[in-house]
This record gives structure tokens, C-alpha cells and sequence, in this order.
């Protein structure tokens, strides 16, 4: 029987949990960021590395798999993939801005059709029925990644893809600004914008330029780590909240995760959607969404299949919700390619069929 208790305690501590998931990612990506800068590394890697990158949903993977639950973080990784699409992309288009038409570019539908490529790789793997090889599967996928990450840099920098927007994981391009660790943005903002005839505007401007070099980069380098071990951290606590709770209540633990935890952890994702959206930039509402999905389908459970090689077998996920995840998928690319006018429809169609999956996903998916 439920401890009403036991389930308090842990739903409050995965709702604090998110608070410091999210908190340290965005310590990490924003320390990293300033890293490379001083580094040299190229921005447009940075970009991709950091928009749409799932790093808190790897660290929680890895967490349910260091705890024996495989199952609840292929639930997460499955469910999160559609939340990013039809919970998150679809909220984009919804509140897009009327006045303006919106368009997607070459970038957008070569990331889109990507996604979908990878989307039909993953739905074979996991069908696979030779389970012992499920280790080499996780390498390929592992390996998917690196070449996309390589494939998709080399471009970049040679001109023929728009790199994706590296503000989309810091929830609007404002705060990124606003940002006390952003000292270079700041700096720069302030130069070129304030013209001061004022002291007040002239103190402001000198306070910018004085804090261009006020930490060094060890300190972005401490930071980085802080934000990397406040993610280790809540993705511990996370996981195991939702370990308890799915106890608790007798849900499974793929049921759990593919409703209740990738919609948690995909909440960052439908604030940038909707920003993105009313703005009309789409760069960052595509790069969102496939990138995360990537990051998702690839890295993430290419880690989890080398760690927990053998236990991801029918029980863990179905054809239902694989069918649901390629569907939605091919639907985005679809709207991507050929859709732009109707957008706004199609971003309902994607709500609704979304609320219509977590109904079907209690009462006929995983009913009984």
C-alpha cells in the first residue's frame, strides 16, 4: 500500500531536484561557452554542442542505469524525444507571431530530415531481437553521434548550414545578456549601445568594460565544474525520486518515465519554444527540438545499451509509443519541408495528438 509520507517527500525532492538540473545546466553551458571562447575553440561548435544538447538528460540516464533502472531512463529518453516535438515544437508554432510569415531554411529541413534518418535507425535497433548484441548497438549509436557532431561542424564552418542559435538551452536570448558569468556580451552590448551624456550612463559603462576581465578562466573553469556536478547531483536525486514514486504508485517504471519525468525534464525546451515561436525565430524553435532528439536517440542511449547491455527488451518500450515517436517525427519534418503556411494548424494538430497520447498512454498503452 502507498505511503502518503514516503510519496511527499520524494515528489518534493524531485520538484527541488529540477530546480538544481536546471540551474546547473545552465552553469555549464554558459562556463563553457566563455571556456572556448578563451580557448579558441570555434563558437559554431560551442553553438552546436550547446543548443538543443540534452547534458542533464544524459546525466539522468546514466544515473538510472547506475541504480539498476534501465527501464525508467528508456522511458525518459522515448518520452522525451516526443515531448520535444509534439509538446515543445508544437507549442512554437502555436504562439508564433501572426504579422510575419514564418519560414524555415536549408539548415532547418536538413536538420529535420536527420533527425528522422536517426529516428528510423533507433526504431530498428531497439526491434532488433538479437538482445545479446545490444552493447554494439549502443557503440554504433555512439558513434552516430561523434560523426554527426564532426559531419555538421565541418559544415558549419564551411558555410553551408546556419549553426544552431547558443542561447536556446539559456531559456531567451535576454537573459543571456542579462547574465552576470556573461562578462564579454555585456561588455560589448554596452559599448556599442550606450552613448552616455549622462555620469550615470558613463559609471555604467565603465563598470562594463572594468568587468571584461574580472574572472579569469580558471574561475569559468570552476564554475563549468560546479554546474557538471550540481546536474550529477540532481540527476541522482531525480532518478531516484521517480524510482520511489513509480514504487509507490504502482506505475511502471517506462510509464512513469515516459510521462511524468520526460515532461519535467523537457520543461526548459517548451519556455524556449514558445519564446522562439513568438519571435519567429525559427533556427532556435528546429535546433530546439532535433537537436535535442539527436542528443536524445544517439549519445544518450547509445550510453545507456554499452552500460546495461542485455536488459533493454520488450517490456522496457513498444511498438505503440516507437510508432508514436516516428510519427511525430515525420510529421515535424513534413511541416518543416512543405507546411511553413500552415504552421499554426499543424502546431494544434501536434498539441492535440500529444494530449492524446498521455490519455491512450494510461488507459491502453500501458493499462494493466
Amino acid at each position: 500500500m502507498a505511503d502518503a509520507g514516503i510519496i511527499s517527500y520524494n515528489v518534493a525532492s524531485f520538484i527541488c531536484a529540477l530546480f538544481v538540473l536546471e540551474f546547473g545546466a545552465d552553469k555549464f553551458v554558459d562556463h563553457t561557452a566563455v571556456v572556448a571562447d578563451r580557448t579558441g575553440i570555434p563558437e559554431a561548435v560551442i553553438g552546436l554542442l550547446t543548443a538543443g544538447a540534452e547534458w542533464e538528460e544524459l546525466a539522468v540516464a546514466i544515473s538510472c542505469m547506475l541504480q539498476n533502472r534501465p527501464s525508467l531512463a528508456i522511458g525518459n529518453i522515448v518520452g522525451s524525444g516526443i515531448s520535444n516535438i509534439l509538446g515543445a515544437f508544437s507549442l512554437g508554432l502555436i504562439f508564433r507571431n501572426q504579422e510575419e510569415l514564418i519560414t524555415f531554411d536549408a539548415s532547418a529541413k536538413t536538420y529535420t530530415l536527420i533527425l528522422f534518418l536517426l529516428t528510423l535507425l533507433f526504431t530498428g535497433l531497439v526491434q532488433w531481437d538479437s538482445l545479446d548484441q545490444t552493447r554494439t548497438i549502443g557503440v554504433i549509436l555512439i558513434v552516430v553521434f561523434v560523426v554527426y557532431v564532426a559531419s555538421v561542424a565541418y559544415l558549419i564552418v564551411k558555410g553551408r548550414l546556419t549553426a544552431p542559435e547558443s542561447d536556446s538551452d539559456s531559456e531567451s536570448e535576454g537573459e543571456s545578456i542579462d547574465s552576470e558569468d556573461d562578462e564579454e556580451e555585456v561588455t560589448s552590448i554596452s559599448r556599442a549601445q550606450v552613448n552616455s551624456t549622462t555620469p550615470l550612463l558613463e559609471a555604467q559603462q565603465e563598470l562594463s568594460i572594468v568587468r571584461q576581465h574580472k574572472h579569469s578562466t580558471s574561475y569559468h573553469v570552476a564554475s563549468l565544474v560546479f554546474g557538471f556536478l550540481a546536474i550529477v547531483l540532481s540527476s541522482f536525486v531525480l532518478s531516484s525520486a521517480a524510482s520511489t514514486i513509480a514504487d509507490q504508485t504502482g506505475l511502471s517504471d517506462v510509464l512513469f518515465g515516459v510521462v511524468f519525468l520526460s515532461i519535467a525534464t523537457t520543461l526548459p525546451e517548451k519556455f524556449v519554444a514558445v519564446v522562439s515561436g513568438s519571435r519567429n525565430r525559427t533556427g532556435i524553435l528546429v535546433a530546439n527540438a532535433v537537436g535535442s532528439n539527436i542528443f536524445l536517440l544517439s549519445l544518450c542511449m547509445g550510453v545507456l545499451w554499452v552500460g546495461t547491455a542485455g536488459t533493454v527488451d520488450n517490456d522496457t518500450i513498444n511498438i505503440a509509443e516507437l510508432g508514436v515517436l516516428v510519427g511525430s517525427t515525420l510529421f515535424m519534418a513534413l511541416t518543416v519541408w512543405f507546411g511553413a503556411r500552415w504552421s499554426r494548424v499543424a502546431g494544434m494538430v501536434m498539441l492535440i495528438g500529444y494530449l492524446a497520447f498521455l490519455v491512450l498512454e494510461f488507459t491502453t498503452i500501458r493499462h494493466g
